[in-house]
């Protein structure tokens, strides 16, 4: 299952929507919001308090690694 570039969020067969850059770089998105964030607003997802990857460098609340499992 692909992640959400910008959130981490797993994204489900079917869903979501799927960025390419014309260097051919590939970008996965669950929602609006983070497409948003990341292509128009140019935000990175480290410093956006509601990613995973803030949870994660942070370390704050509950976050999934890719490899764990709960």
């Amino acid at each position: 299952m692909p992640r959400c570039t910008f959130c981490g969020k797993e994204l489900t067969k079917g869903t979501g929507k799927l960025y390419i850059y014309a260097s051919g770089k590939v970008a996965n998105f669950c929602s609006n919001k983070c497409e948003k964030n990341l292509i128009q607003l140019k935000r990175k997802p480290v410093k956006t308090r509601w990613t995973e990857a803030f949870k994660k460098e942070n370390k704050k609340g509950s976050y999934k690694a890719e490899g764990e499992k709960k």
